[in-house]
């Protein structure tokens, strides 16, 4: 069977790598090529846009040679349909309307070919569900469309998860759908050759819709079945999971242009590899991210199938939660200028506006998410073997409520949904640690006192696993903005380079200052101090470069653009030698002054809306030399 899947995608290979090159010269002497745009990615230069001409023609070529059977031929026709809508589009520029209308007619050849998801019983809604999909999917990829070698390579590896679930078991018909699969796999790896960074190439509408068309196609199966409550997961979860960073992306695109006023089919450097690059990643590193991402989310995937239900599916729940989090960060990140979202202000209202800053109820909603996650696993810890964990079912079922319920309210007890994440610190880490604890104390005493009346069985290791988990989970999701900050950070090669005179307190108020107000664009070097025990150690991750005299050698050595002052005890005749050092280079000198009286103040407004400005206890000022 190996054998049989391995041919298709071999000769798909081959035919690809041949063909781009050739698709490539024909399109740039006949002028089919993309174009730089202000609202696009690419900006380099014109590049041939007929990646997607390769990849049909490779992959019909195969479907001709390896004679597919009746079912793939719908699947193979209706994709080769979409295929020509992709092309038209890159040619004469199709209206959304126009392409969503064929994209729906296509969908429903599908179904009148018994093709769906068969996720639902009722069958009137299993085809709404399956005409929703199969469109999103197609749309989802031609999103995903924005960067070099992105798309290329999510559906490498979507494609390749699935190919995976089709295979065990095959019946005749899956069997079928997985030689297809190859066949496209192949023609997208020749393609994805020629549009690694930077891409000589381009997939185009035409390829990008194809693809998205047949992945979603694949995951449909033809004939109708009932699905029981216990089939659910196994077979909902996969596919969601396989191609959860097209869903992932598609989602925060059209949302956050939504909420600016922007339509979901204009153009924009707002996707996800896009709010990458604008963190500090190289656009080499933000596609090969979202490929590690993808391929968890594959593995997953294929784990539902593959293991055991119960450590899969916590895996899962585990990924679905941190990738939130990951979009509510990508979603700060700023994409678009006052110019661009200024004339369509008013399509949001107040009303969406605060909604959309009232971060405590997704706070609650998550802990609520983290608390049942890690109560399960320390239930799944304590009783390893499964029919012990059948045996005590019962008893996590009965004390879940409780524990849940007693958890929220020790976590409101103990001023949890007061803070802000991205200050997050030592002090918060504590007040999660007497939340986690009192929070799994208190269900103990109330389990005693209903003992006392009905008596059951209930183990304490349990609370105590839990106890551990809950608090490295929710440590871990507060701290996860400063984390995936100051990472961002530390990794950025452009930007303001700055060092920080002074490695006490201070530089740390400093560091705090800089990152909130430079929206990412700096670069923080390091610390200078004149004490020299500070000397070769690191401060908040940051190196102590040494004394002033390393940094007159920085700034002779035009290493760095701007010295903060953060020592409230420098003395006048060194302020002195820097503003002359600094005015000779032309490096910027400034200083960290503070506030006391508006710290209580700053206390009261973090626990506010961010759509209002806070206090600011600290702030930084420019020297004149």
């Amino acid at each position: 069977m190996t054998g049989s899947i391995a041919g298709p995608f071999l000769v798909a290979l081959a035919m690809s790598l041949g063909l781009v090159p050739i698709a490539r010269a024909i399109a740039v002497r006949r002028g089919f090529v993309a174009m730089p745009r202000d609202d696009r990615w690419h900006r380099r230069h014109n590049v041939a846009k007929s990646g997607g001409i390769a990849i049909a023609v490779s992959l019909y070529a195969c479907v001709s040679i390896f004679h597919v059977g009746l079912p793939i031929l719908v699947l193979a026709t209706t994709s080769a349909l979409m295929f020509g809508v992709g092309l038209v589009d890159d040619f004469i520029s199709l209206k959304p309307a126009t392409k969503l209308i064929a994209q729906i007619a296509l969908a429903s050849v599908l179904l009148a070919f018994d093709f769906r998801l068969n996720w639902l019983q009722s069958v009137t809604l299993d085809t709404i569900l399956t005409l929703c999909w199969v469109v999103a999917m197609t749309n989802a990829f031609n999103l995903l469309d924005n960067m070099d070698g992105l798309c290329g390579g999510v559906s490498l590896i979507v494609g390749a998860s699935l190919l995976i679930g089709l295979l065990p078991g095959a019946s005749a018909e899956s069997f079928a759908q997985a030689r297809f699969l190859a066949m496209l796999l192949g023609a997208i790896a020749g393609f994805l050759v020629y549009n690694i960074h930077p891409a000589s190439i381009f997939m185009g509408d035409s390829g990008a819709l194809l693809i998205g068309f047949s992945l979603a196609a694949v995951t449909l199966s033809t004939g109708r079945s009932s699905v029981g409550r216990s089939d659910i997961l196994s077979i909902v979860a996969p596919p969601l999971l396989v191609l959860l960073i097209p869903i992932f992306d598609a989602t925060l695109v059209t949302l956050s242009r939504w909420f600016f006023g922007r339509r979901a089919s204009q153009g924009g450097r707002d996707h996800t590899s896009h709010r990458l690059v604008a963190i500090g990643l190289s656009e080499r590193r933000a596609v090969a991210l979202l490929w590690l991402l993808a391929s968890i989310g594959g593995g997953l995937g294929v784990g539902l199938d593959y293991f055991s239900h119960a450590w899969s599916a916590a895996a899962a729940l585990a990924f679905v939660l941190a990738m939130a989090l990951f979009a509510v960060y990508l979603a700060r990140i700023r994409v678009y200028d006052e110019g661009e979202i200024g004339e369509r202000k008013g399509a949001i209202t107040p009303l969406v506006v605060e909604f959309m800053y009232k971060r405590r109820v997704a706070e609650v909603l998550l802990d609520c998410c983290l608390v049942a996650l890690c109560y399960y696993l320390a239930y799944r810890l304590r009783f390893e073997n499964p029919s012990e964990f059948a045996a005590n079912f019962d008893m996590f079922y009965r004390t879940f409520p409780i524990v849940v319920a007693a958890q929220m309210v020790a976590f409101f007890a103990v001023g949890i949904y007061r803070g802000v994440w991205r200050h997050f610190g030592m002090i918060d880490s504590l007040n999660v640690a007497r939340g986690v604890f009192f929070g799994a104390v208190a269900p103990q005493l109330v389990i005693m006192y209903v003992r006392y009346f009905h008596f059951f069985p209930y183990s304490r290791t349990v609370f105590a696993i839990y106890g551990v988990l809950l608090l490295i989970a929710v440590t871990l999701s507060r701290a996860s903005f400063r984390l995936v900050g100051e990472f961002v950070q530390r990794q950025r090669r452009s930007g303001t380079r700055i060092v920080i005179y002074g490695a006490g307190d201070g530089g740390g108020l400093v560091i705090r200052e800089l990152l909130r107000r430079s929206g990412g664009d700096i670069r923080i070097v390091g610390f200078i101090d004149d004490d020299p025990r500070k000397a070769s150690i690191r401060v908040q991750g940051y190196p102590v470069l040494g004394g002033y005299s390393a940094l007159t050698v920085l700034v002779n050595a035009s290493s760095i653009d701007s010295v903060v002052i953060s020592s409230r005890n420098l003395s006048k005749e060194r302020l002195n030698n820097l503003q002359t050092l600094c005015s000779t280079s032309g490096v910027g000198l400034s200083r960290l002054r503070i506030d006391l009286l508006s710290i209580v103040k700053a206390e009261a407004d973090s626990e506010s809306d961010d759509l209002r400005q806070p206090s600011r206890p600290a702030s930084i000022h420019s020297i004149k030399g």
